[in-house]
């Protein structure tokens, strides 16, 4: 499944035209393709689904499910009103915004997609990563708490097959910008300069 990330996701925008009969699909089409010049100048990924096989729902669900962060529905009386519906797929909100500047608010709304995702993610990391400082707390949090457990290692690899020998959990990885942390290693009490991400796969 594609990434709901704005910045990585392979589509940022669907434009889907609501539309009854030829005449209003033309003046629809011509309202759009400004619209898509002007949001591929920002740089942003945009298609417009004028496809007459699927009927609107349908391909509302369709992207939902492809991960595509916005959606944009426009049909005739919107044009009307200088008006078009912007779906967020984040917070499944929907809100009427104007046609005038439409591709700068979309730029500005990926941007704050972007970075209210990311919050989440990292909220969501930090609250699933617990430290351990001696064995038997380590073995404790092995056993009764999800996530990641941060713990000084002796940087070898023997003491890292022991302890999953012992407990099944491996290391992880070692994240990028560790704070260097004098400590001592949780199995062998040899000095260690920073923590490691231990976790048991299930």
């Amino acid at each position: 499944m594609a990434s709901s990330f704005p910045r990585i996701a392979p589509l940022q925008v669907v434009i889907v035209p609501i539309y009854k009969g030829a005449d209003q699909k033309a003046g629809i089409d011509a309202k759009v393709e400004g619209i898509v010049k002007e949001l591929k100048a920002l740089g942003i990924r945009v298609k417009y689904d004028d496809s007459d096989n699927n009927r609107p729902g349908w391909k509302f669900a369709e992207y939902e499910m492809k991960g595509v962060p916005v959606r944009i529905a426009i049909g005739a009386r919107d044009i009307e009103n200088n008006v078009a519906e912007v779906a967020r797929r984040d917070t499944k909100t929907k809100s009427s915004e104007s046609l005038d500047g439409l591709a700068q608010h979309i730029s500005a709304l990926l941007t704050e997609i972007q970075d209210g995702m990311f919050k989440k993610a990292l909220e969501y990391r930090e609250s699933h990563i617990t430290k351990a400082d001696t064995w038997e707390e380590f073995e404790q949090l092995l056993d009764e708490k999800t996530g990641f457990i941060s713990a000084h290692w002796d940087g070898t690899a023997e003491t890292e097959a022991a302890i999953k020998e012992r407990t099944k959990a491996t290391i992880r990885c070692i994240p990028l910008n560790n704070p260097q942390e004098a400590g001592t290693c949780i199995l062998t009490g040899k000095p260690s300069k920073e923590r490691v991400l231990f976790a048991r796969a299930y």
